[in-house]
């Protein structure tokens, strides 16, 4: 079992290693519940997007 202060591999920029930060939510389709994340590495900057299903049981929030 990993360490509670590591983040999870998949929150890794593929470029550097660096940790990615959510940057933005959008959402993408309502009618399928789905959502466009945008995460910035902190290390180099590369900004990548996915678009992700909306865990109905996690509020929304605002990002500055």
């Amino acid at each position: 079992m990993r360490a509670m202060t590591q983040p999870p591999p998949s929150s890794r920029c593929g470029k550097c290693g660096g940790e990615l930060r959510l940057k933005l939510i959008e959402a993408a389709d309502r009618g399928l519940d789905l959502e466009n994340e945008t995460l910035v590495c902190a290390k180099c900057g590369l900004e990548q997007s996915l678009t992700v299903s909306h865990d109905q049981k996690m509020p929304h929030i605002k990002v500055a």
